[in-house]
C-alpha cells in the first residue's frame, strides 16, 4: 500500500483592519509569531515563516520555546537575505538569559550572527518610526512576561490658542512660549500569555484601536485549566470587552483541540452578537479570507465611485464555505 504523503502545512493566518495588516500563526504550544509591516514589527518568534522576516523590530513577550524558539534562526535568516541586523525587544529580566542562547549558537555555528538586544523597562518607551514607540508592561504569566502597547505621539494646540492667527502663533513660538501639547494615540496592544489581571485594564491597552491577545481555553469545562496556565478563557474575555473601547479584537493562541467554529459560536453566544462583530480568530482562516473578499470588493466600489464612472453595483456580502 502507498503510505500516506505528509500532512500539509497550514497557511498563515491573515486580517486586514484598516490601516494595518496583521499575519503570522499562533496555535497554542507550537508556535506564536505575528509581523505588523504598516510598523515594521513583530511579535514573539515560536517558528520563523519567511513572510515574517521583514519585522525590522521584534518584541518577544516571554520565554516558552513556542515563543522564542526560532528567535536565532530569525536573526540569521534576516542577514542571509539582505534585510539587516535584527532589532529584539524584550523584558529586562530575561534579556540576560536571551544573550545566553544566542551565544550558544555562536558556540555550535563557529560564526556570530549580529543582531541588537534591547531590555525594557515597564513603560520604557522605545521610537520603532517616526512619533510611533512601543512600551511594555508586565503580565502574569507561568514566567516573567510583558505585553506591548504601540501609541503615536501627536501634538495639539493649546486651547487658549485656538482662535488666535498664525502671525500671533508664530510670535508666541519665537517669543519660547510652548503653544502646543503633546499626546499619544494607542494604536495597537498586544498581550502575549496571560492570566486575567489589572494590566489588561490599562488605560493604554483598553483604549488601543487594536488588541491582539491570546485566548487559549473555550471550552466552559476548562477554566480551571485556563487559570492553572494562567491563560485567558473565552469567558474572560467577554467580561473585558465589556469596558474595552477597541475596533476590532484579534484572538491568537487558540488550542489546536478547539474547533474554529465552536469558537466563532462561543465568542458569539457569550459576548454578544454587538460585541462579537468586533472579534476576529486570526487563524480562522475561510471566515477571513470571506471578509477580505468583502473588503476588497467595497474598495473596488468605492475607487469606481472616485473616479467617476458608472455607479458600482453594491457589494454583495461574500459567505464563508465553512
Amino acid at each position: 500500500m502507498i503510505p500516506k504523503p505528509p500532512p500539509r502545512e497550514p497557511s498563515l493566518g491573515f486580517l486586514y483592519i484598516p490601516p494595518y495588516r496583521i499575519y503570522g500563526e499562533s496555535i497554542a504550544g507550537e508556535s506564536t509569531c505575528l509581523h505588523i509591516p504598516e510598523l515594521d514589527l513583530g511579535f514573539d518568534i515560536g517558528s520563523c515563516p519567511r513572510a515574517v522576516l521583514p519585522s525590522k523590530h521584534l518584541a518577544i513577550t516571554h520565554g516558552h520555546m513556542d515563543h522564542i524558539g526560532g528567535l536565532a534562526y530569525f536573526c540569521s535568516q534576516r542577514r542571509f537575505q539582505g534585510m539587516g541586523t535584527a532589532s529584539i525587544l524584550c523584558d529586562a529580566r530575561i534579556a540576560p538569559a536571551v544573550k545566553r542562547m544566542m551565544d550558544g549558537f555562536v558556540d555550535l555555528e563557529r560564526q556570530r550572527t549580529p543582531y541588537d538586544l534591547t531590555p525594557l523597562l515597564p513603560d520604557q518607551p522605545f521610537e520603532i518610526k517616526n512619533n510611533i514607540f512601543l512600551r511594555g508592561f508586565e503580565t502574569e504569566h507561568t514566567c516573567p512576561s510583558f505585553g506591548y502597547v504601540v501609541s503615536e505621539k501627536r501634538t495639539k494646540l493649546k486651547t487658549e490658542f485656538l482662535n488666535l492667527p498664525q502671525d500671533k502663533l508664530k510670535e508666541l513660538k519665537d517669543r519660547g512660549v510652548e503653544i502646543t501639547r503633546s499626546f499619544e494615540i494607542p494604536l495597537i496592544a498586544f498581550t502575549g500569555d496571560t492570566a486575567p489581571g489589572p494590566h489588561l485594564i490599562r488605560e493604554d491597552v483598553r483604549k488601543a484601536q487594536i488588541i491582539i491577545t491570546e485566548c487559549t481555553f473555550f471550552e466552559p469545562e476548562h477554566k480551571d485549566r485556563a487559570r492553572v496556565g494562567m491563560h485567558m478563557h473565552i469567558d474572560d474575555v467577554a467580561e473585558w470587552l465589556r469596558v474595552l473601547e477597541c475596533e476590532a479584537i484579534i484572538l491568537v493562541h487558540v488550542s489546536r483541540r478547539t474547533e474554529l467554529s465552536y469558537a466563532r459560536e462561543r465568542v458569539a453566544k457569550i459576548a454578544g452578537d454587538k460585541a462579537a462583530n468586533k472579534v476576529h480568530l486570526l487563524m480562522d482562516y475561510k471566515a477571513n479570507k470571506a471578509r477580505y473578499e468583502q473588503q476588497t470588493l467595497e474598495a473596488e466600489a468605492r475607487e469606481a465611485r472616485r473616479a467617476g464612472g458608472k455607479p458600482a453595483p453594491a457589494p454583495q456580502p461574500v459567505e464563508s464555505d465553512d
